[in-house]
């Protein structure tokens, strides 16, 4: 689901948006004057919200990009395993998680996280 849609030109550095299906975060953006026969270009570099992966893309100004719909939540650890059982402190929902390595070792049962909804895949972002 998304929040919205902008043009390359408008999006920010912080500015979260689609690209090939997943959501990245906008680290750095170069755009170019328009030209006496284009349009202007953007320069891209964004970082995945998922798995901190990177990419660099190249788009003409006018290409329209989807803003993610982000629902940030908390959540009690219940069991830890090869995926993180949790339950919203919300809704009262038990839903099994994926955890970033760095975090695994710092969580233990009991203890209360914030996980991300971005567009219907969940991740535990950090531990309060």
């Amino acid at each position: 689901m998304t929040l919205r849609i902008i043009n390359a030109i408008d999006a920010k550095t912080g500015t979260n948006i689609i690209i090939e299906g997943m959501a990245y975060t906008v680290r750095k953006i170069d755009i170019s004057k328009t030209g006496k026969h284009g349009s202007s270009k953007c320069r891209i570099e964004a970082v995945s919200m998922i798995n901190d992966q990177k990419k660099i893309i190249a788009v003409p100004g006018h290409e329209r990009f989807d803003v993610p719909m982000v629902n940030k939540n908390k959540a009690q650890v219940l069991s830890i395993g090869d995926k993180v059982s949790v339950m919203d402190l919300e809704n009262f929902e038990t839903i099994e998680l994926e955890c970033p390595e760095e975090l695994r070792s710092q969580i233990a049962e009991n203890d209360n996280v914030e996980y991300w909804d971005i567009n219907g895949e969940r991740i535990i972002k950090r531990k309060f």
